[in-house]
């Protein structure tokens, strides 16, 4: 029998607490637009792909390809659209506090690298953790190394 006080839903947003002195500094939430710029480049490449196995099997009927990657890239944006756009990162002055109860240290950040326009945040300890659909992903790592390094952000809550 499960506990009917236990939430499945999923937060899309930080819900860590702040500690005494720590406050939010930037926040990173995910575009729509990009999202669906993202699906568009990701059902083109579909709809090659789709016809170009269709066309080295000599299938008489390649067009079928690009239907085919069209309509099954445009069912999984469609459903996944309410949740991936919901997505929030915040960066505070000592933190980065991912959705739900992830949270970074920012002098446990190894690394930040970008692919289009995701993020990924990669942990001294080789975790790995991706913050996607940013509409500038290089500006959020600049801002993210930044705080980091020390330069941007202070780190004890004192101007």
């Amino acid at each position: 029998m499960s506990d009917p006080h236990i939430s499945t839903r999923t937060p899309f947003a930080p819900v860590t607490e702040l500690e005494p002195g720590e406050r939010v500094v930037a926040a990173f939430a995910a575009d729509r637009a990009t999202y669906w710029r993202e699906n568009a480049w990701l059902a083109a490449l579909a709809m090659a792909g789709g016809m170009g196995i269709l066309w080295a099997l000599g299938n008489e009927h390649v067009w079928t390809g690009a239907v085919g990657g069209l309509f099954a890239i445009a069912v999984r944006a469609l459903y996944l659209a309410s949740d991936e756009t919901k997505m929030r990162w915040d960066l505070t002055n000592r933190r980065l506090l991912g959705p739900g109860t992830r949270a970074i240290a920012l002098e446990n950040i190894a690394a930040v690298n970008t692919l289009f326009s995701a993020v990924q945040i990669v942990t001294v300890a080789g975790d790995k953790h991706l913050m996607k659909y940013q509409p500038d992903a290089k500006a959020t790592k600049a801002r993210i190394e930044a705080a980091r390094t020390g330069g941007g952000t202070e780190r004890d809550g004192t101007q």
